[in-house]
């Protein structure tokens, strides 16, 4: 029989030991190395490999492998398969790729089973779906699937003959809840399905190993036998993963590496909106943005985002439009600035959706070319509806709100500001323009402030955009504020 024997794994990292220590030498975390038993690997010969006969005209090894020329490998189409909403069609690259792996992770309550549930409702009508559920029961899946079912099919939905006050579901859609690694694959292998869910990867376990589940080893390998049975019948996997308090994905850096896709889940819980991002994706790109919205009936999507993102029609001082590109999305988005008396030595700066690194250059910028002095006022920015706004091509509007607010001006309705900061004080060009100014004029903007030198005097034409090109942030804010904000200096 085979010694026992114990060893020390990392929660975080995966690294192992064979003694205990606080913390990992690996990742350098306290307290994450756990005791895991288990026994001596057997002694296995290795069978051994034949050598390669020799081609006798060449004088090297006949080829015995089965490797092939890349050129030789055949092709194969590429179908997606339609996730039901086009919002998580989007950040997927498209749809789900059969075979692929795709790991959803968010805050506890955030949505992630009700997204994954409604998908599953739509895509059951077309393909075969099975749901496994390891962290509830069928009945409280159910629950929620009756309460989503009946308050988007309303009093028309049909009845189930099993239960006369519930609709019926499409027969596409199996549910299993089931926390055993062997009985899920072996439901795989039966059914053999187009598309599964697993909600959530940490509750599975393999009998096999004596971990708990959650733990590193657990995860490991449940996440690995998916793979493989999805990789060889070709079933798309969708895996609802957990986050650790500072948000990021809990479990090993590898379940991470061995999956194709991984989706981040995001927002306020308390708030209505939802907000999803790739941060990893195999088949598309990785800054796509998907927006939902938590209605009664669930999570809606929101195919036009900008209008979560501006504020009331009554303009207000310290406020400015920018129009910010998620991936190819062109998202009009508002900013709030407020520039007060400081009471302190130091002043305050406080930005919240944009970097308090790219605050204080802007207004090191702004005291330099202007003759501001800020440096002796508070400056708080935020971005109206919580979004994360990264691209310099905000930083004209953080200049023109801060200004704003410190002369008391309000600016005039109907304008948008786009443009990249110097820190010359000149205006840089920045990307995706055209798209920029198309989506500003779908919403009625007539005005637009970009820099010198873009070239879209036709397009702006056909938008019926006026275009005010500026070539330094002077230049700009005169003609967004219509007053020089350099003439009141001290």
């Amino acid at each position: 029989m085979a010694r026992a024997t114990s060893t020390y794994v990392c929660q975080s990292c995966g690294a192992q030991s064979r003694q205990f220590f606080g913390r990992c030498s690996s990742c350098g975390n306290w307290n994450t190395l756990v005791e895991q038993v288990a026994a001596a690997a057997d002694n296995r010969r290795r069978r051994p490999v034949a050598a390669a006969p020799l081609d006798a005209a060449a004088g090297i090894p006949a080829r015995a492998g089965r490797s092939e020329p890349i050129h030789a490998v055949g092709d194969r189409p590429l179908q997606r398969l339609s996730s039901g909403y086009s919002e998580l069609d989007r950040v997927l690259g498209g749809g789900l790729v059969p075979g692929s792996l795709v790991l959803l992770g968010g805050d506890p309550g955030i949505g992630k089973s009700t997204l994954l549930l409604q998908s599953a409702q739509a895509m059951a009508g077309r393909h075969p779906v099975l749901y496994v559920s390891a962290e509830e029961s069928a009945q409280q899946v159910k629950l929620r699937w009756r309460r989503l079912v009946d308050q988007l099919a309303g009093a028309d939905a049909p009845a189930d003959p099993a239960d006369g006050a519930a609709p019926a579901g499409p027969a596409g859609l199996q549910l299993l809840a089931e926390t055993d690694l062997e009985l899920v694959l072996q439901e795989l292998e039966t059914l053999r399905p187009a598309v599964a869910v697993i909600d959530s990867i940490q509750a599975l376990h393999d009998g096999e190993l004596a971990s708990a589940p959650g733990s590193v080893a657990q995860v490991r390998e449940c996440a690995a036998a998916l793979a493989r049975i999805a990789k060889r019948q070709d079933t798309a996997l969708l895996l609802v993963g957990h986050v650790t308090k500072e948000g990021m994905l809990a479990g090993p850096k590898v379940l991470e590496h061995l999956v194709d896709a991984v989706l981040t889940f995001e927002g306020d819980r308390f708030a209505s909106h939802r907000l999803l991002r790739a941060v990893k994706n195999r088949f598309g790109a990785t800054h796509e943005l998907g927006v939902f919205e938590m209605r009664g009936q669930g999570l809606a999507e929101v195919l036009n985002p900008s209008e979560l993102f501006l504020g009331g029609d009554e303009p207000s001082a310290g406020t400015a439009t920018i129009v910010a590109c998620e991936g190819t999305r062109p998202l009009v988005v508002e900013l709030q600035a407020l520039v007060s008396t400081t009471s302190y030595a130091s002043p305050r700066r406080t930005a919240t959706g944009i970097g308090t690194n790219r605050l204080h250059q802007i207004l090191a910028v702004l005291e330099k070319h202007l003759g501001l002095p800020l440096s002796r006022f508070d400056c708080y920015l935020a971005v109206a509806g919580g979004l994360e706004v990264e691209e310099p091509a905000a930083d004209l509007g953080v200049a023109a709100a801060v200004v704003a607010s410190y002369r008391d001006l309000t600016l005039p309705p109907g304008t948008v500001l786009i443009g990249e900061l110097g820190l010359g004080g000149q205006l840089r060009p920045v990307g995706q323009l055209e798209q920029r100014l198309q989506e500003s004029a779908r919403l009625g903007f007539r005005r637009a402030v970009v820099p010198r030198g873009s070239g879209l005097g036709r397009l702006a034409a056909g938008l019926e955009i006026q275009l005010l090109e500026a070539g330094s942030v002077a230049e700009a804010l005169v003609a967004a504020l219509g007053v020089n904000p350099a003439d009141d200096r001290g």
